[in-house]
């Protein structure tokens, strides 16, 4: 269980590095970009695997068995935390 007053250290998806894993806090996006992520399995408490991230151009990522390509836009709209599940 999580104390109200202790946060929870958050990053960009875009500033995670190849090989990591981090689990999604939420995603700051409009309502149908929020609809799209949603649908690509991008729901909070997921656990997300850094395929690719060269820090620049699109980035590759894998979650619930799919491998997923996002934009750099996308990426910086999603939080995360770093080392896996909650």
């Amino acid at each position: 269980m999580n104390h109200p007053c202790i946060s929870i250290p958050s990053i960009q998806l875009d500033q995670a590095r190849k090989g990591e894993h981090v689990t999604l806090l939420s995603v700051q996006c409009s309502r149908g970009i929020m609809s799209r992520m949603t649908s690509l399995g991008f729901t909070p408490g997921v656990e997300i695997e850094i395929v690719q991230n060269f820090g620049r151009g699109p980035m590759v990522v894998s979650l619930r068995g799919t491998r997923v390509a996002l934009g750099r836009g996308e990426a910086r709209k999603i939080l995360v935390q770093k080392g896996g599940s909650l």
